[in-house]
């Protein structure tokens, strides 16, 4: 038997390894939440090919946010949704105009954080399309804030595969690996995508003290904050 809860959240995934990381955050930081997955791993075999023709798969993303928004069940109806690919900011926000409810990049939460810290970053990731995007995000944040950015990516060839491949040492250390291949000393180190969260432990061990920022914990507690606001507007603002 599920038991009740106030809180009905949408994940909606385009990876496969992005499920567990997404379940663990909410588990050990908003166990009272009902979670339920949407999972469409055709979006990031899509999105690999795609190049600059991506209307098609925007569309499949406001599709997909429109089915989150409408579920209802358990907990009543969805309250929020948090999507967990990087590569689709765009299309994401797109999702966030005019909805109901709070809709959340994988990264928005994480790269507040960083902006927090500095303005000398670096962005890894897994999965090559989403350096770009990733880059592109962090920068419109910093410029909506009026700071100025310095910003590295770098692509950990071979880890998602080997994540795939069920061989999560080996992704690790290739994500440690092309940390330390291009390091140099930024405020904090962003490892961009749900999946690679797992690797925190290994980079932080590689890199000597410097801040090491992952997604799925800064999303949910964020999305918890956005979800509470929603409930108790007047709470929220005699907060602020």
């Amino acid at each position: 038997m599920i038991p009740p809860s106030d809180s009905r959240i949408a994940l909606v995934h385009a990876l496969d390894e992005s499920v567990r990381p997404a379940q663990e955050a909410f588990a050990r930081l908003w166990p009272e939440a009902w979670c339920f997955d949407l999972l469409d791993t055709s979006l990031s075999a899509d999105r690999a090919q795609a190049a600059g023709n991506l209307a098609a798969i925007n569309g499949r993303i406001a599709v997909l946010a429109d089915y989150a928004r409408d579920s209802a069940g358990v907990g009543g109806r969805t309250a929020g949704i948090l999507f967990t690919c990087s590569a689709f900011g765009d299309a994401i926000d797109a999702t966030k105009r005019g909805s109901p409810i709070p809709i959340l990049r994988p990264n928005e939460a994480a790269f507040s954080a960083a902006l927090e810290l500095g303005a000398r970053f670096l962005i890894v990731v897994s999965f090559e399309p989403s350096a770009a995007v990733l880059e592109q995000e962090l920068r419109a944040m910093a410029d909506d804030k009026g700071s100025a950015v310095s910003v590295d990516c770098v692509v950990a060839r071979g880890a998602l595969d080997a994540l795939r491949a069920g061989d999560g040492a080996s992704h690790d250390g290739l994500v440690a690996e092309a940390v330390r291949a291009h390091c140099g000393s930024p405020d904090a180190i962003l490892l961009g995508q749900f999946s690679m969260a797992r690797a925190r432990a290994t980079v932080e061990a590689s890199v000597g003290g410097l801040p090491v920022i992952t997604t799925p914990d800064s999303a949910v507690r964020e999305l918890r904050r956005l979800v509470a606001a929603k409930a108790n507007p007047k709470q929220e603002q005699g907060n602020g």
